[in-house]
């Protein structure tokens, strides 16, 4: 008889508990998991959904310095060794183009971003194509006005046509200047740049009377007008639509970049190529802020996000207007030194003094 002999047994698998129990599949085991998917499904899809926010990102700069940017025709132009950086802020958002929920989230935990409701950052019913040219036509009066504040800072005369295109709404000027009106005369003097009317509201007191010479079609007239006081000097209330007559030809060339941010950089640009001095002379300066005629840097939105371009863009000096200082401090990445200014004057000296090394005293935000 033959001994009778087991079959030899598999071992188990490394990978297998021999005594695992699989669990019976319930009603609540299937409930939970249809639940955890309809979550994520959810959760899935709310990241894609519209929502009525805009976000501010670090957008590029360019070098005003840069040879093509700034062209100039009729005078001597000088070389420079430095860059003077004009800053922007890349938007997505707005008319046509709605954020999605996702990236509103990403944006909230970037600190180089800022999320804003749409009307914060764009006008209420405007569309993509209006937004669009709306900014192109700021960007051209930002132009003639950093041109305008550059050559008479230099000292040329600026001849300009002064139209009025408005009015403020309860000033002194409502009422008594219409639109298309020409000023000719300031208290019987002639003007013929916008210094002169700039000049003349600098020597009277706010809230004293003032005689304005009008020309209002084929008619000339006296308009009185009483001025009121803009916490720096006296103004008339009223919307100036320039038209100049510049000495010296200035052509600006820049794609896809809008709004009057740009003017203080342009005009410390064209002073720059239009004076021997190597005012730069070697360093990286970045800046914003809008440019008026007669020389004054004002606020603009976005700066936190232009901070970081600049540092992105290795500038060591950052220009930002005085008005925008409550915005800055707090804000400043590291390695970036941040000069208030309220006047082209204050910038162009400021440029001097950081390309001769003697930045570090220069009035900053606090």
């Amino acid at each position: 008889m033959r001994d009778l002999q087991h079959a030899p047994q598999p071992e188990p698998s490394p990978f297998e508990d021999p005594e695992a129990v699989v669990a019976p599949i319930t009603r609540r085991t299937v409930t939970l998991g249809v639940s955890l998917l309809a979550t994520a499904v959810l959760a899935a899809v709310a990241l894609v959904v519209p929502t009525p926010y805009a976000m501010r990102s670090p957008g590029p700069t360019e070098d005003t310095l840069e040879r093509n940017l700034i062209q100039i025709e009729g005078a001597r132009t000088y070389e420079s060794t430095g860059q003077l950086r004009l800053t922007t802020v890349s938007v997505l958002g707005g008319p046509g183009y709605p954020m999605m929920s996702g990236q509103v989230i990403q944006g909230w935990l970037d600190p180089q971003r800022s999320v804003l409701p749409v009307e914060a950052i764009f006008p209420e019913a405007t569309t993509k194509e209006q937004q669009q040219e709306a900014s192109q036509a700021e960007m051209v009066s930002s132009q003639e006005s950093a041109t305008a504040a550059a050559l008479t800072e230099l000292g040329y005369d600026v001849p300009a046509v002064l139209d009025v295109a408005g009015t403020e709404q309860g000033s002194g000027a409502e009422g008594k200047l219409e639109e298309g009106d020409v000023i000719k005369e300031f208290q019987g003097d002639p003007v013929g740049t916008y210094a002169d009317l700039i000049d003349g509201l600098a020597a009277t007191t706010p809230g004293d009377d003032v005689t304005l010479g009008v020309q209002r079609g084929k008619r000339t007239m006296d308009v009185t007008i009483t001025t009121a006081d803009n916490g720096q000097r006296a103004v008339l209330g009223v919307f100036i639509d320039p038209h100049y007559d510049f000495p010296v030809d200035v052509s600006i060339e820049i794609e896809n970049i809008g709004g009057p941010s740009a003017g203080t950089m342009f005009a410390l640009g064209i002073i720059d190529k239009l004076t021997p001095e190597d005012e730069a002379n070697g360093q990286i300066i970045a800046g914003t802020g809008t440019m008026s005629p007669e020389g004054t840097v004002g606020p603009i939105g976005g700066i936190e996000q232009k901070l970081y371009g600049a540092v992105r863009d290795d500038a060591k000096w950052f220009l930002a207007p005085a008005d925008n200082c409550d915005q800055v401090v707090g804000n400043v990445p590291d390695g970036l030194n941040v000069v208030k200014v309220s006047t082209l004057a204050q910038a162009r000296d400021a440029v001097e003094q950081i390309g001769r090394g003697e930045g570090g005293d220069l009035p900053t935000c606090t």
